[in-house]
């Protein structure tokens, strides 16, 4: 294809150079962090009218009516709490907290629509925006790591619904870390809800996790009531087949000519995600249209695995195409790592890795 001529009619027109990750150094203030803790954009227009239950599974539709519910219950203008401090009334006591739990947690197994009723609650809660927050367990714990723990407390007791999308139940470190949060936030009236993923060596054990997830938060469990959503496990458990990379050259030139594209080399953006807080990756990726990468090969260790894996949700949430070069998506994590104990994080970041990849083939068809 030949190249627009300049205006000047004297040569052709030079593409503008592609973006860079590696250049960018976010600095996010603390209320960024929080402001963006809201149902990626994936979710922004689902709510319980548009989950459709299953009619041969009662169980769906038990759950989004006591989901309705309990958003219902939230409307009281007021955390409830010790009453020694104003979280919501603008300088009256809050109210009296409703009776019953505090927390309700989605116990499903994949495909039956758990983040969807999680969001839906979200949307349901008669709040503002910045009394709510919907985040991942990870980016719970980043935030944790980027405000210090007694400013996380401060910052979301506030709050009036915090929701805790993939619950991780494979950190045990971090499990204890978030389960003392959450105490200290259902102390100062902050209600809850939480899906949890499965924990390491039961992915083909059920699809079930309450027992475990109400062991793991210890004292908070008898401020859940456990919602089971039984359905139809419609994804593929196994890991999915990446489409076959591209040339450098093919990833070089779609990224020239992409308006708002990232082009890097695999192993120096590796080595940048090392100097950039995982909580700041969304800011990161701040106004990307498409991330092209070269070189793709391995992870080589586990710590830069990790933040890879953070880096690929902060992508499938914003729905960024991911061009690439070098080694296919599945071949990134090593046989020890997919048979570790973080296996369902490497796998997570498989999946979307490839989904994203499959939307990138457009990139090239187009030129």
């Amino acid at each position: 294809m030949s190249s627009p001529l300049a205006p000047s009619g004297n040569g052709p027109m030079t593409d503008p150079a592609p973006l860079s990750l590696c250049a960018r150094e976010p600095h996010v203030p603390a209320d960024r962090l929080v402001a963006e803790m809201v149902p990626p954009p994936r979710f922004d227009s689902v709510r319980f009218s548009t989950y459709i239950p299953d009619p041969n599974q009662p169980s769906q539709t038990e759950a989004v009516r006591v989901l309705e519910g309990f958003a219902a219950g939230l409307d009281s203008g007021a955390a409830a709490g010790s009453g020694k401090r104003r979280l919501f009334g603008f300088g009256k006591a809050p109210k009296k907290a409703p009776a019953g739990p505090r927390g309700v947690y989605l116990d499903g197994g994949y495909g039956v629509g758990k983040t969807h009723l999680l969001a839906s609650l979200w949307h349901a809660t008669p709040a503002e925006p910045a009394l709510k927050a919907f985040g991942t367990f990870v980016e719970l714990t980043n935030l944790v790591g980027a405000l210090g723990f007694q400013q996380t407390v401060r910052t979301l007791s506030g709050h009036r619904l915090l929701c805790i999308d993939e619950f991780e139940l494979d950190d045990p470190g971090d499990t204890v870390l978030v389960s003392t949060l959450l105490g200290k936030l259902v102390d100062a009236g902050v209600a809850l809800a939480a899906t949890s993923n499965t924990l390491p060596g039961k992915l083909g054990e059920g699809r079930f996790a309450a027992a475990d997830f109400l062991r793991e938060i210890q004292g908070l469990s008898a401020r859940f009531r456990a919602l089971r959503i039984d359905g139809e496990d419609y994804r593929h458990r196994g890991l999915p087949e990446a489409p076959p990379p591209y040339s450098d050259e093919q990833v070089t030139g779609a990224a020239h000519a992409t308006e708002g594209a990232s082009l890097d080399a695999f192993s120096p953006l590796l080595e940048h995600l090392a100097r950039v807080h995982p909580s700041r990756y969304g800011a990161l990726t701040d106004g990307i249209r498409a991330v092209c990468l070269t070189g793709v090969r391995p992870v080589p260790d586990q710590s830069t695995a990790l933040r890879l894996v953070v880096l690929a949700d902060r992508l499938y949430d914003r729905e960024v195409p991911v061009l690439a070069s070098g080694l296919p998506f599945d071949q990134l994590f090593s046989d020890e790592m997919l048979n570790g104990g973080y296996r369902k994080k490497y796998f997570r970041a498989i999946s979307r890795l490839t989904a994203l990849a499959r939307d990138a083939g457009k990139l090239v068809d187009a030129r």
